[in-house]
């Protein structure tokens, strides 16, 4: 008998219990608190900066060394896919499917639109993973490419966790334990408003 699909709703659980358990076991030793944290970038993003905001809201870890280290996880993470984007250039399938005249227009409009491209993916969740992946498959220039990353991150990153932080503060004496619920669904408001602006911006480009 085939085994039915996981539900976005279990997939999502899956990727939280993941993320807690890796911040858990980071305890209240910086060094692993910080490698918990960087690990748990390479997960989900987002939910490694609202659950490291949460912690950092009740005392467990320190705000500075949480965005320290969401900063350093997330940047690798985008210079990892940049890379992989590289790689995919090695492929011949990739090839076939991206002519050279195709790849020729997308790199005559990335030369010149790198900051925006990333800054904008950035910003928006759904498109971090194609754009980054695309800038590393043309080739666009590694500098620029790292410094709209490390802007986009520094803004996005440090929003996210600010909103989060005064968040955890703001659940922590009304409903104690169950602000893990509070942060939850800021992240599924995060993950839905961003599909729905980069779906909207799709729209608008078709």
């Amino acid at each position: 008998m085939r085994r039915p699909a996981p539900s976005a709703q279990s997939s999502a659980a899956m990727l939280t219990n993941s993320i807690t358990a890796l911040l858990a076991w980071g305890g209240h030793h910086p060094i692993l608190q910080a490698i918990a944290i960087i690990l748990a970038t390479f997960i989900v993003e987002d939910a490694a900066t609202v659950f490291a905001a949460m912690q950092a809201a009740d005392g467990s870890l320190s705000a500075a060394l949480a965005l320290v280290s969401l900063y350093v996880g997330v940047a690798l993470g985008d210079l990892g896919v940049y890379g992989l984007g590289r790689a995919a250039t090695l492929l011949p399938w990739v090839e076939r499917h991206v002519p050279p005249r195709r790849q020729a227009v997308i790199r005559a409009w990335l030369n010149g639109n790198v900051f925006r491209a990333v800054l904008i993916s950035r910003f928006l969740p759904g498109l971090r993973l194609p754009a980054y992946l695309t800038c590393g498959f043309i080739g666009v220039d590694l500098r620029q490419f790292l410094l709209a990353a490390v802007v986009g991150t520094v803004c996005w990153t440090s929003l996210l966790f600010g909103v989060s932080l005064r968040a955890g503060e703001a659940l922590m004496e009304p409903v104690g334990a169950w602000r893990w619920a509070g942060a939850a669904g800021l992240l599924l408001f995060v993950m839905v408003a961003g599909r729905l602006a980069a779906s909207r911006l799709a729209g608008e480009r078709s």
